[in-house]
């Protein structure tokens, strides 16, 4: 536990820390960085390039430090670092050297003011942390490696299938090379590609699970990205996968990480998934799992696109109202092109509005799963707000940083 001293100190300087907090995070990237480049493997530089992840770790920060007397609070957002932390393979060996680097970091910001007893308070704190993450990505690293067919590291797998499911989106069907079982894994779940680029050495991608969980395969389904930044390049390994892997090529996986997950025999009240763009993957993989499972479930499934050629999954999400009898699905598009609405392929043009969610959901007594960009996501916690949908009713995914949802 920590000190009553520890507590009280890291209280008294969370609003500098909060006033400094990106300062901060900055210099501790560049800081470790510097000494102790080996890390740099861990961490996608786009997101560094557009200050996601800075923002994100000074906003984990800010947390940590107002919450310090009450951790249990921390525990989801724990478990969402801890899953992606094991998704690249980060160990306990890795702690110190952040701890070394944040510290040195505060240093260089606050100066004079990051006294000898501030800084020996927070270490205290971050030590305390570093062991709950530590013991929690031991025991996740475990139930890896334990269940059937399941692995640590990394194992190779053979592209199968390579479908395109629209002009930005291409589907990947993957088997392991040695033909052994394949775990299962938690719809909505992501698993880990680490590419060798020939050209840009650069960090595992996370990449959601878009099939039903009980298939003999894993599918990806991978976006094309464009550049996060007009100085940026476009998605390294997005189009390395769409240009360069075909079928029978060899990729290396880590195992399904992640907690944006629903268990499809536990579903006893209607289900509400909201997908925007590419968030589409993993809730897809969650209405099909459910409906396997549970024939009966009531799942009401919305679909944002821009239009017919972006549109990912068109055929699957057709299909899924036919595979259960109290399945419901909505497509809109926001620029639909001409013919899209005249041929059916959309339910409604626009956007999804508190309106729609009020009249098509059962708003009052289901749980919602969201996911999609930013502005989608932010608009959507919005909509479930304004209708009074509680919070412990809700669950989303950011697909990079966590970032927050309320604007300032």
């Amino acid at each position: 536990m920590l000190s009553e001293k520890t507590i009280r100190i890291v209280k008294e300087i969370t609003p500098l820390v909060a006033a400094n907090a990106e300062t901060i995070t900055r210099r501790f990237y560049e800081r470790m960085f510097e000494a102790n480049p080996e890390v740099k493997a861990f961490f996608n530089q786009a997101h560094q390039h557009t200050g996601g992840q800075q923002k994100a770790l000074a906003g984990a920060i800010c947390a940590y430090f107002t919450h310090i007397d009450n951790p249990a609070v921390l525990m989801p957002a724990v478990e969402l670092i801890a899953q992606k932390h094991v998704s690249l393979g980060i160990k306990a060996e890795h702690y110190p050297i952040v701890g070394e680097n944040l510290l040195g970091a505060i240093g260089d910001v606050m100066g004079d003011a990051a006294t000898p007893e501030i800084v020996e308070a927070v270490g205290e704190a971050y030590g305390f942390l570093a062991d709950i993450f530590i013991g929690r990505e031991g025991a996740i690293y475990e139930e890896q490696a334990s269940a059937p067919g399941g692995w640590n590291g990394t194992r190779t797998f053979v592209v199968a299938k390579k479908v395109p499911e629209s002009d930005i989106v291409t589907s990947f069907y993957l088997k392991p090379e040695d033909e052994g079982p394949l775990p299962s894994f938690k719809p909505g779940q992501y698993i880990t590609v680490h590419i060798d680029h020939p050209h840009t050495p650069t960090s595992p991608r996370n990449y959601s699970l878009s099939d039903c969980a009980s298939q003999p395969h894993y599918r990806i389904s991978v976006k094309r990205e464009e550049r996060l930044a007009a100085d940026a390049p476009d998605g390294l390994i997005s189009n390395h996968l769409h240009d360069a892997i075909e079928e029978g090529h060899k990729i290396q996986l880590g195992p399904p990480c992640g907690e944006f997950t629903v268990d499809p025999n536990e579903v006893a009240k209607p289900v509400v998934l909201i997908a925007g763009g590419i968030g589409v993957t993993p809730l897809l993989s969650m209405a099909k799992s459910i409906i396997h499972a549970n024939p009966d479930a009531q799942v009401y499934f919305i679909q944002a696109a821009r239009n017919s050629n972006v549109q990912a999954f068109a055929d699957e999400l057709g299909n899924l109202s036919q595979a259960g009898s109290n399945v419901r699905t909505k497509v809109i598009y926001d620029a639909p092109l001409p013919g899209d609405v005249e041929d059916g392929k959309c339910d409604g043009t626009g956007f999804v509005t508190t309106d729609l969610l009020r009249d098509w959901t059962p708003y009052s007594e289901a749980d919602f799963y969201f996911c999609g960009p930013k502005p989608f996501m932010q608009s959507m916690h919005a909509c479930l707000q304004e209708l009074g949908v509680d919070e412990h009713r809700t669950r989303y995914e950011f697909f990079g940083p966590k970032e927050e949802l309320v604007n300032a």
